[in-house]
């Protein structure tokens, strides 16, 4: 990987600062500095104390309370709320499909760059500008981020993970943790995403509930519902991201061939004319909609995107028409 360089420009830096993440549910008991609570109080009315996170003003630290018990504890106030934002970013190989992969493309995470037909990029590498992006927004706002790259371990080892982080200082951090990882080997995102949900059970600390963010193509053996149901389970707010490459959604393939799945190496022998690519185009249409429809059910916005659209627009207009972001 290249040096990280100026990732982001000037004028695309100002928008993403103007910018913050939306949340429709009231959190109680979550608090910070920057997005204001729906919640009645004096801003200057103590309300608990929370563990320490890098990041943190360390003028909020009670150093009395440090002194008795030698860990740091952040004053919280009533008016000051505080959202944890999770970002689930697919890790599988069949995201490092759809043009350069994110080690041939020397700019993988200048994020201000424009991608179009022209420039294919990599559903990971499109992955990686949107991770990107929403985490800096969260940071900037004084949000609590994590990021998680989601795949399978056969070692007990778990996932990469960055955070929780707080805080525009972390900002370099968090490009080089996405930066210096790549995809690799499958991924069941029911499995993955049921044990986040029981990580978040047995260690609130970390992975305390909030907005999480899954940025995936679905293509996982097993499904994706009963993995994203454990996490609304748990009191998450979900946005499915689900990321295509133009090959997938309109493929230009033809006549007899035989198909290597990526991921599991399993060959497929087939034929494709003009009535199966018809077919192609029904069956995704309708996977499609059967997500929206499952997500909509849920709370769960469902944002379909392909990695021909440009950067800018998925991040300044679509999220913004849909109130994901404001």
């Amino acid at each position: 990987m290249s040096d990280l360089g100026p990732l982001f420009d000037e004028r695309f830096l100002r928008k993403l600062d103007t910018l913050s993440l939306v949340v429709r549910k009231r959190r109680t008991g979550q608090f910070r500095g920057n997005r204001r609570s729906t919640k009645h109080g004096s801003s200057v009315e103590f309300a608990d104390y929370r563990d320490y996170v890098k990041g943190d003003d360390l003028r909020r630290v009670d150093w009395n309370i440090y002194a008795r018990l030698e860990r740091p504890f952040v004053r919280l106030f009533e008016e000051e709320e505080d959202l944890s934002v999770h970002l689930l970013l697919d890790a599988s190989l069949s995201m490092d499909w759809g043009g350069r992969s994110a080690d041939a493309d020397e700019g993988a995470l200048r994020v201000h760059d424009r991608v179009d037909a022209s420039r294919p990029t990599s559903k990971w590498v499109y992955a990686q500008r949107t991770a990107a992006a929403l985490g800096y927004m969260a940071l900037a706002s004084g949000d609590r981020l994590t990021v998680t790259l989601l795949r399978e371990s056969t070692d007990g080892i778990e996932p990469p993970r960055f955070g929780p982080a707080r805080g525009k200082g972390q900002t370099l951090r968090l490009l080089r943790f996405l930066a210096e990882h790549g995809t690799s080997g499958t991924t069941d995102l029911n499995q993955t995403l049921r044990e986040y949900s029981f990580r978040t059970h047995t260690d609130r600390g970390v992975y305390r509930p909030g907005l999480a963010i899954l940025i995936t193509d679905l293509f996982s053996p097993h499904g994706y519902q009963e993995g994203l149901s454990a996490l609304l389970a748990q009191g998450y707010e979900g946005i499915l991201i689900h990321t295509l490459a133009p090959e997938e959604v309109a493929p230009r393939l033809a006549g007899a061939l035989n198909l290597v799945d990526v991921e599991s190496g399993h060959e497929q022998s087939v034929t494709i004319d003009a009535s199966m690519r018809a077919l192609y185009r029904r069956r995704l249409t309708a996977w499609q909609d059967e997500t929206n429809r499952w997500c909509g059910q849920r709370g769960v916005a469902y944002v379909p995107v392909v990695t021909n659209t440009p950067f800018d627009e998925l991040i300044l207009f679509h999220l913004r028409r849909r109130g994901l972001v404001r």
